[in-house]
Formats: C-alpha cells, structure tokens, sequence
C-alpha cells in the first residue's frame, strides 16, 4: 500500500491566500488547517476543502505548529504555509518520493517571488530561504518556544527533490517593512527573555556584514532595487532587534 500524505497549514487570517494553497495540495489523502485567533473567512474555505480543522489562541509559532503536527494522521506531513503553493511537478515529485518510503527529512528547493515575480538573489537573514525539509514522516517532529524561528527537532535529511515550491514571500515594498518591523519585535522579546542582547559593537558589525552577504555575496545586486531592499532590510534586522530589545527591556524595569 501506498504511504498516505497530510498537508498541514497553519494560518491566522489568512483568507486572501489560503484558497490557492489548499487547491494546491488536494493531492494529499488528508488535509489539516490550524485557525490561529482568525476573524476573517478562512475557517470557511477551509471548510469547503473538507481539511480538519483545529481552531485556538496560541501566541507562540511553535506550540501552534506542534498543535497541527499532532493531529496529522497520514504517514507523512507536509508542512505549507498559506503563502506557498506546490506545483503539480512538485506534487508529482513528492508522490514519487513517498513510495520510496524516506526514513527522514525530504528537502523541498523554494521559488521565493516578491509581487508575482521570483528572485533568485539576495535572500536570507530573517526573509527568506533556500528551501525545507518539510516533508517527513509523521510525529518525528517538534518546535520549540521562541517567538521567532523556533528551535526544531526532525530527523536528519535524506532526500532532496529537484521540483520548487512556490513561496509568495512578500506582496511589495510595504508588506516586506512591515514584516521587518514585526518580526524585529519578536526577535527582541527574544533576546530579552533569554537575556541575550549583544553589544552594540556586534550588532554595528552585523549590520554592514548583512547588508554586504545579501547584496555581493548573495548577488542581490541582480535583483534591480528589490536587491536593494533585500540588503538594507537584512541589514536592519538585528539593528532594530537591538534597539527594540533595550526599550522592552526599560519598559520591563520600570
């Protein structure tokens, strides 16, 4: 018998993208959406795709996704956001690899897309990655408590697929600072609950050695201006985390 396949989607309001997403993956023998504190349409469309569906509060990234993980009960998951789509090669790809029954992780290469259009330069730091092993067998898999790129627990890698998935990680300019100012804040209650904020010399370092990864040595500069935008938000990152990390913790001391 075949191996059997969850699609599992973690989403909080996430009417706009979700629909996409889930036609995407109704390859899958089961499909579980998790509605994080959502007040929009997507408990609906989830439902009109037949998914099972978790419905809570969970502030933290992790405990949520652990939610949906155990509530897979195919013999592998395959985690997707709402963002992202699986193309019907990669659909195909991943049938193919199932049968091969892995015993681990399956690396799944990313097509990162700014407003429609892939961008092949330039990513990493907090926004954006290569790919993920995001497909594995269930219940060989658990996230951790930080607030922003939780620590995780998976077997190792055993498999690579050659199919992309999409990844819509920004619409434009706007929404790509608005994640930079959201997820600056995660990262500095972070680094204040674990007392782990750097000195300023580090963090000034960091800024100019960001900005250069992601325009020379990652070839941003091929990207036109979203290149640009690439580098200075990198750059930003943890010189915002900072500054953010010592007024939360002023505010905690008062």
């Amino acid at each position: 018998m075949a191996p059997t396949l969850t699609a599992l989607c973690v989403v909080h309001n996430g009417e706009a993208d979700l629909p996409d997403c889930l036609e995407s993956v109704r390859f899958a023998d089961e499909l579980v959406v998790v509605l994080d504190r959502c007040t929009d349409g997507s408990k609906a469309i989830a439902e009109r795709f037949g998914a099972k569906i978790l419905e809570g509060a969970w502030p933290i990234e992790g405990p949520r996704r652990n939610a949906g993980l155990a509530a897979c009960t195919s013999d592998y998951t395959l985690e997707i956001d709402a963002d992202e789509r699986a193309t019907p090669a990669l659909a195909a790809e991943i049938r193919s690899a199932l049968d091969q029954k892995p015993a681990g992780g399956v690396f799944i290469p990313f097509d990162n897309r700014i407003g429609g259009r892939a961008i092949t330069y330039g990513w990493g730091a907090y926004n954006g990655v290569g790919g993920k092993r995001c497909l594995f067998p269930s219940h060989t898999k658990s996230w951790g408590d930080d607030r922003l790129h939780p620590p995780v627990k998976q077997l190792p890698e055993v498999m690579k697929l050659r199919s992309a998935m999409i990844h819509h990680v920004y619409r434009d300019l706007p929404h790509m600072y608005a994640r930079l100012l959201r997820y600056s804040h995660l990262a500095a209650e972070d680094m204040v609950d674990h007392s782990a904020i750097p000195r300023t010399t580090k963090t000034v370092r960091r800024f100019f050695s960001r900005f250069w990864k992601s325009y020379v040595s990652r070839q941003g500069r091929k990207e036109g201006f979203y290149g640009v935008a690439l580098a200075l938000y990198s750059a930003l990152y943890p010189a915002l985390s900072h500054l953010m990390a010592l007024e939360i913790r002023r505010a905690r001391r008062m």
